[in-house]
Protein backbone atom coordinates (compact mmCIF):
# COMPACT_ATOMS: atom_id res chain seq x y z
CA UNK A 1 0.00 0.00 0.00
CA UNK A 2 1.27 3.42 -0.85
CA UNK A 3 1.06 6.12 2.04
CA UNK A 4 0.51 9.28 -0.18
CA UNK A 5 1.02 11.36 2.92
CA UNK A 6 4.79 10.38 2.41
CA UNK A 7 5.22 9.18 -1.30
CA UNK A 8 4.64 12.65 -3.48
CA UNK A 9 4.79 13.21 -6.90
CA UNK A 10 7.01 16.37 -7.28
CA UNK A 11 7.97 18.30 -10.61
CA UNK A 12 11.36 18.62 -11.13
CA UNK A 13 13.96 17.04 -13.67
CA UNK A 14 11.97 14.15 -14.31
CA UNK A 15 10.12 16.59 -16.11
CA UNK A 16 11.06 14.61 -19.51
CA UNK A 17 9.10 14.86 -22.82
CA UNK A 18 8.32 12.33 -25.15
CA UNK A 19 8.09 12.96 -28.43
CA UNK A 20 5.54 12.84 -31.00
CA UNK A 21 6.89 9.62 -32.38
CA UNK A 22 7.66 7.98 -29.24
CA UNK A 23 3.75 8.18 -28.64
CA UNK A 24 2.56 7.17 -32.22
CA UNK A 25 3.41 3.33 -31.61
CA UNK A 26 0.51 3.39 -29.76
CA UNK A 27 -1.97 4.15 -32.06
CA UNK A 28 -1.61 0.33 -33.04
CA UNK A 29 -3.15 -0.42 -29.72
CA UNK A 30 -5.36 1.84 -29.27
CA UNK A 31 -8.76 0.39 -31.40
CA UNK A 32 -10.53 -1.37 -28.64
CA UNK A 33 -10.22 1.70 -26.64
CA UNK A 34 -11.87 3.84 -29.78
CA UNK A 35 -14.76 5.09 -27.24
CA UNK A 36 -13.24 4.56 -24.66
CA UNK A 37 -11.17 7.37 -21.89
CA UNK A 38 -7.59 7.39 -22.09
CA UNK A 39 -6.20 8.97 -18.98
CA UNK A 40 -3.36 10.49 -19.56
CA UNK A 41 -2.55 11.21 -15.62
CA UNK A 42 1.45 13.22 -16.25
CA UNK A 43 0.37 15.28 -18.87
CA UNK A 44 -0.61 18.79 -19.89
CA UNK A 45 -2.98 19.52 -22.92
CA UNK A 46 0.67 20.58 -24.49
CA UNK A 47 2.04 16.88 -23.94
CA UNK A 48 2.51 14.78 -26.99
CA UNK A 49 0.15 11.95 -26.09
CA UNK A 50 -2.87 14.14 -25.12
CA UNK A 51 -2.18 15.32 -28.84
CA UNK A 52 -1.39 12.09 -30.90
CA UNK A 53 -4.33 10.84 -29.37
CA UNK A 54 -6.70 13.50 -29.80
CA UNK A 55 -5.82 14.24 -33.50
CA UNK A 56 -6.85 10.64 -33.54
CA UNK A 57 -10.17 10.27 -32.49
CA UNK A 58 -9.34 9.89 -28.90
CA UNK A 59 -10.83 10.57 -25.70
CA UNK A 60 -8.48 11.74 -23.53
CA UNK A 61 -8.43 12.94 -19.61
CA UNK A 62 -5.13 14.60 -18.91
CA UNK A 63 -4.17 15.21 -15.20
CA UNK A 64 -0.83 16.57 -13.69
CA UNK A 65 0.94 17.49 -10.48
CA UNK A 66 1.05 21.07 -11.80
CA UNK A 67 -2.34 21.57 -12.28
CA UNK A 68 -3.12 19.47 -8.60
CA UNK A 69 -3.77 16.97 -9.25
CA UNK A 70 -0.87 14.44 -8.04
CA UNK A 71 -0.87 10.85 -9.67
CA UNK A 72 -1.11 9.15 -5.96
CA UNK A 73 -3.96 10.92 -4.61
CA UNK A 74 -5.70 11.68 -7.54
CA UNK A 75 -7.83 9.77 -9.83
CA UNK A 76 -10.86 10.92 -12.83
CA UNK A 77 -14.31 9.30 -11.89
CA UNK A 78 -14.25 7.53 -15.35
CA UNK A 79 -11.20 6.18 -17.61
CA UNK A 80 -10.51 3.11 -19.43
CA UNK A 81 -6.94 2.73 -19.96
CA UNK A 82 -3.78 4.84 -18.57
CA UNK A 83 -0.89 5.90 -20.96
CA UNK A 84 1.31 7.90 -20.25
CA UNK A 85 5.51 8.60 -19.70
CA UNK A 86 5.92 9.23 -16.19
CA UNK A 87 8.51 10.40 -13.56
CA UNK A 88 11.14 8.27 -13.17
CA UNK A 89 11.74 9.16 -9.68
CA UNK A 90 9.44 6.59 -7.38
CA UNK A 91 9.03 4.36 -10.43
CA UNK A 92 8.51 1.56 -8.40
CA UNK A 93 5.47 2.89 -6.19
CA UNK A 94 3.96 4.60 -9.76
CA UNK A 95 3.60 1.20 -11.14
CA UNK A 96 2.24 -0.23 -8.21
CA UNK A 97 -0.41 2.39 -7.82
CA UNK A 98 -1.10 1.90 -11.77
CA UNK A 99 -1.59 -2.02 -10.66
CA UNK A 100 -4.13 -1.34 -8.31
CA UNK A 101 -6.60 0.04 -10.68
CA UNK A 102 -6.62 -3.30 -12.42
CA UNK A 103 -6.87 -1.50 -15.42
CA UNK A 104 -4.85 -1.55 -18.70
CA UNK A 105 -1.94 0.80 -19.12
CA UNK A 106 1.49 1.50 -20.73
CA UNK A 107 3.71 3.71 -19.30
CA UNK A 108 7.20 4.86 -20.66
CA UNK A 109 9.95 3.64 -19.14
CA UNK A 110 13.98 3.38 -19.02
CA UNK A 111 14.55 0.16 -20.24
CA UNK A 112 17.60 0.11 -18.05
CA UNK A 113 14.26 -0.82 -15.03
CA UNK A 114 14.70 -4.61 -16.12
CA UNK A 115 18.42 -4.54 -14.32
CA UNK A 116 17.04 -4.22 -11.05
CA UNK A 117 15.04 -6.86 -9.37
CA UNK A 118 12.19 -4.26 -8.79
CA UNK A 119 10.03 -4.80 -11.33
CA UNK A 120 9.89 -8.70 -10.82
CA UNK A 121 8.71 -7.53 -7.06
CA UNK A 122 6.25 -5.30 -8.35
CA UNK A 123 5.06 -7.24 -11.17
CA UNK A 124 5.22 -10.61 -9.27
CA UNK A 125 0.99 -11.34 -9.01
CA UNK A 126 0.60 -9.65 -12.34
CA UNK A 127 1.77 -10.54 -16.12
CA UNK A 128 4.17 -8.12 -17.25
CA UNK A 129 4.05 -6.63 -20.87
CA UNK A 130 6.75 -4.71 -23.04
CA UNK A 131 6.53 -2.37 -25.98
CA UNK A 132 10.56 -1.98 -27.55
CA UNK A 133 12.21 0.07 -29.62
CA UNK A 134 15.09 -0.42 -31.98
CA UNK A 135 16.36 3.10 -31.30
CA UNK A 136 16.42 5.28 -28.41
CA UNK A 137 14.24 8.05 -27.63
CA UNK A 138 14.60 11.50 -27.77
CA UNK A 139 13.63 13.20 -24.65
CA UNK A 140 13.27 17.18 -24.05
CA UNK A 141 14.17 18.10 -20.77
CA UNK A 142 14.19 21.73 -19.23
CA UNK A 143 17.31 21.28 -17.30
CA UNK A 144 19.39 19.50 -19.24
CA UNK A 145 18.07 20.26 -23.04
CA UNK A 146 17.79 17.00 -25.17
CA UNK A 147 18.42 13.54 -22.89
CA UNK A 148 18.08 9.91 -24.53
CA UNK A 149 17.51 6.62 -23.46
CA UNK A 150 16.55 3.33 -24.43
CA UNK A 151 13.10 3.38 -23.75
CA UNK A 152 9.91 0.88 -23.89
CA UNK A 153 6.20 1.05 -22.58
CA UNK A 154 6.04 -1.22 -19.68
CA UNK A 155 2.03 -2.41 -19.70
CA UNK A 156 -0.41 -4.19 -18.15
CA UNK A 157 -3.20 -5.76 -19.76
CA UNK A 158 -2.57 -3.53 -22.88
CA UNK A 159 -0.63 -5.57 -25.67
CA UNK A 160 -1.62 -8.52 -27.60
CA UNK A 161 1.51 -10.47 -26.68
CA UNK A 162 4.04 -10.13 -23.14
CA UNK A 163 6.69 -8.52 -25.79
CA UNK A 164 6.89 -6.63 -28.61
CA UNK A 165 9.48 -4.81 -30.92
CA UNK A 166 8.61 -1.95 -32.81
CA UNK A 167 10.70 1.07 -35.15
CA UNK A 168 10.11 4.44 -34.84
CA UNK A 169 8.23 6.30 -37.90
CA UNK A 170 7.58 9.07 -38.94
CA UNK A 171 11.32 10.39 -38.47
CA UNK A 172 10.74 14.21 -37.75
CA UNK A 173 13.39 14.88 -35.79
CA UNK A 174 16.85 13.30 -35.54
CA UNK A 175 17.02 10.20 -32.96
CA UNK A 176 20.01 8.62 -31.41
CA UNK A 177 21.13 4.70 -32.77
CA UNK A 178 21.77 2.51 -30.00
Amino acid sequence: MIDSHIIKQKPNNDECYTPRYGVEPLLEFLEPYRNKIIWTPFDTENSEFVKVFKESGFQVTNSHIMTGQDFFTYEPEVWDVMISNPPFTNKSDIFRRALSFDKPFALLMKITWLNDGTPANVFKDKELQILSFNERMEFKNQQQGKISFLSAYFCYNFLPKNFLFRTFRNIGQTRLPL
